[in-house]
């Protein structure tokens, strides 16, 4: 009597999930130069065909802040409530540098989300190539994102040094607050992709999802307008450390919470992880299936 084979998929699945974290970073570090080279192509293909070309990807945040400046500054008169010499840097003009630099964030994340569900359909040619290393295509779409959440922060430096006279030595540690946000950004990115490739109606729900976390969280507003127990409720947002730690070191001149940071790093790890682990065990059937 012969006795069954064992499957090896239990042991393949638990070999994929100890090498996500693995993965994560050396599809980004194996690949860096084709990265590279696919997001600098990416940004200058948004802007071909236009008369300004790139000064669109500095023009449009700049376009941004100011009307968020004239709209809620000098029409609803909006205060953040900072404390500053100056009445520009405490009135109306401080609220904006303030709600630019939430919205910069916010946008970076949106553009992971609104655009992973379609990054494999968008490069479907690539998919069908059998030896085209298919995970980088996430950090090519973050790359790109980066990209435009540079030129929004170049944006909010040079409104700082306007509004405010000049920026905190603490601005030097703006980087440190976004690598969570990085993480994160990708994961979604590998997550999505592959998602949406099997259920197009994701692409329908990003569009809430991304109203979602513009105003359940502090983009709109200091966190601490909300009551006690919301204010740790809005913590679950995963823009609200970034965008907190982001405003206290290049805006109001603090440190960053190290703890907080470090939380949110480790979330974004995790995310980094399941999305690239999701990504890797379905890309099998991505050709087939387009």
């Amino acid at each position: 009597m012969s006795v069954p084979a064992r499957s090896d998929e239990p042991a393949i699945l638990r070999s994929r999930l100890l090498q996500a974290p693995v993965g994560v970073f050396g599809s980004l570090f194996g690949h860096r130069q084709l990265i590279g080279q696919m997001a600098m192509q990416e940004v200058r293909s948004r802007y071909r065909g236009s008369v300004l070309g790139l000064f669109w990807s500095f023009g449009n945040p700049l376009l941004q802040l100011a009307i968020y400046t004239l709209v809620f500054g000098y029409i609803f008169e909006a205060r953040w409530g900072i404390a500053a010499d100056s009445e520009a840097g405490g009135g109306k003009l401080g609220f904006a540098v303030m709600l630019f630099s939430g919205l910069v964030l916010h946008g970076f994340i949106v553009e992971c989300l609104t655009r992973g569900p379609t990054l494999l359909h968008q490069h479907a040619n690539l998919v069908k190539r059998v030896v085209f290393p298919l995970e980088v295509l996430p950090w090519v779409l973050v790359a790109s994102a980066l990209f435009h959440l540079a030129v929004g922060l170049g944006v909010l430096v040079l409104a700082v040094l306007a509004v405010f006279g000049g920026l905190p030595w603490t601005a030097i540690l703006a980087p440190l607050t976004l690598v969570s946000l990085v993480l994160m950004g990708v994961g979604v990115a590998w997550f999505l992709a592959s998602v949406g490739l099997y259920f197009r109606d994701i692409v329908q729900a990003t569009g809430p999802l991304s109203m979602i976390l513009l105003f359940i969280g502090p983009i709109l507003f200091p966190v601490e307008r909300l009551p006690g127990i919301f204010q740790k409720l809005i913590l679950l947002n995963p823009l609200t450390i970034p965008v907190e730690q982001l405003r206290a070191v290049l805006v109001l001149g603090r440190l960053p919470d190290w703890t907080l940071l470090g939380w949110h790093l480790l979330a974004g790890l995790i995310v980094a992880w399941i999305g690239y682990y999701w990504f890797a065990r379905t890309r099998k059937s991505f050709a087939d299936i387009l």
